[in-house]
């Protein structure tokens, strides 16, 4: 992939080649994992209440809403001789959440918790929003479904690997669950240092062994600075962005605005609920039975993120007999079933079966939408038009965090799993309305 082979034609890439493109998502969703999985909890160690997580959680879709459009609008104006477009932002990325996932299991206090995840959400996003970009720059149209699938597949993995390392740090190596002195289990902290190396390593390995094709236009760099300059002119095509997109993106935009308020309930209440409505015990006055339930929630969701790892390898397979919004609808409605059944399980293995059902889901949402979108964005603009479909997980999230503690208090009576199963209900509405509303041509069946 040199500079002076290419001429503005994407050619055919190998397998290994698309597998460095795509390995640095491993170390990405490996941090993004350990926090997803655990940070519910650690507010619960520090003190926190259920009806205050939702809230406590705003870090996350905040920071996506500002700082995703602006990475992909500078991302897409980017040329490093040596790093090229996205790669900077990888670097640049990797060191930052790395500190801050070093920094997490250290904390004292609910708000240094929050304030730290703050800073963790940015970090990743800085490194994350041009991962999307850089398979969409890199990849021609036959490719980018198995490029989005291959990503899918390393974050399933990773996740898998992540969500298993707390109770194996105690089994394996007889690493404590006690706090021993500290507001943090000592097990969860140590995978986190674990999660911050590997983070590190994984994006470093992409940026060292993957290319990106060079601006084809000689006077790019001119063309830059005599258009949309400076911080209002940034604003300005961000907006101007938002206001023209194209109308297959309008209609994916839907489908993400159902779909992940339901993973957010899932990762809000998943872990906690297991641990307190099925195994009956309490972060305050029965630490060791929660710690213990919340393992098993973990491990069950590592089952999740195989059963990703594992379809993801099929995707391209389904999307050559059915296309990729009717494989996209089966595998919500397959997830939503999971996550309602959650709801009416009382033995302990049944919850790897429900799981197992969202993993599918989980292996689509990761790869079809933006396999779906990709493909009608302009290539000029495709790192700012990614960072502007986030707005469509993250603005749903925010409504969850402001909004969804007064629904837990007054009407759910703080049942985390009853939030769990409406999750599950939304990823059945999304798939419904994927089915009726996203157009398909037929070079993409």
């Amino acid at each position: 992939m040199s500079a002076t082979a290419y001429t503005g034609t994407k050619p055919q890439l190998n397998f290994w080649q698309i597998f460095n493109m795509c390995f640095g998502f491993f170390g990405i969703q490996f941090g993004w994992s350990l926090q997803m999985g655990n940070m519910s909890a650690i507010y619960e160690y520090l003190g926190a209440s259920p009806d205050e997580i939702p809230g406590l959680w705003l870090a996350a879709p905040m920071t996506g809403l500002i700082v995703q459009p602006i990475i992909g609008y500078l991302s897409d104006r980017t040329w490093h001789p040596r790093l090229g477009r996205r790669r900077p932002y990888f670097l640049i990325g990797a060191i930052l959440s790395s500190l801050a996932l070093f920094i997490m299991p250290n904390v004292s206090y609910v708000w240094m918790a929050a304030g730290t995840l703050w800073i963790l959400d940015s970090c990743i996003n800085i490194s994350m929003e041009p991962f999307r970009a850089f398979v969409a720059d890199n990849l021609n149209e036959k490719q980018r479904s198995f490029g989005f699938a291959m990503q899918s597949m390393f974050i399933g993995l990773a996740s898998f690997i992540a969500g298993y390392l707390p109770a194996k740090l105690v089994d394996w190596f007889g690493v404590s669950r006690d706090k021993a002195g500290g507001s943090i289990p000592q097990n969860i902290s140590l995978s986190f240092y674990i999660g911050g190396a590997v983070f590190f390593a994984a994006v470093l390995y992409t940026i060292l062994r993957s290319r990106e094709y060079p601006p084809t236009d000689p006077n790019w760099k001119e063309k830059l600075k005599s258009t949309n300059k400076g911080f209002a002119g940034g604003v300005k095509e961000i907006v101007d962005s938002i206001k023209n997109m194209p109308d297959q993106m309008k209609r994916l935009a839907v489908v993400n605005f159902l779909t992940w308020p339901g993973l957010f309930l899932m990762w809000f209440y998943y872990s906690t609920g297991v641990a307190t409505e099925i195994f009956g015990g309490d972060a305050k006055n029965n630490s060791e039975v929660f710690t213990k339930g919340l393992e098993y929630a973990n491990t069950t969701s590592a089952i999740l993120n195989l059963v990703t790892f594992i379809f993801a390898f099929t995707i391209p397979f389904w999307v050559s007999k059915i296309g990729k919004k009717l494989t996209h609808t089966a595998c919500l409605l397959i997830g939503g079933i999971g996550l309602i059944s959650v709801n009416f399980i009382h033995e302990h293995w049944m919850l790897y079966v429900a799981m197992s059902m969202v993993g599918i889901a989980w292996s689509s949402i990761l790869s079809m939408p933006y396999s779906m979108l990709a493909g009608c964005l302009p290539e000029d603009k495709i790192g700012i038009y990614m960072g502007v479909f986030n707005f469509f997980i993250v603005l749903p999230e925010i409504i969850a965090s402001l909004f969804f503690g007064k629904i837990m208090t007054n009407y759910l009576h703080n049942d985390r799993l009853l939030a769990v199963l409406i999750g599950g209900v939304l990823l059945c509405i999304a798939a419904v309305v994927c089915a009726i509303i996203v157009k398909e041509s037929k070079s993409e069946k």
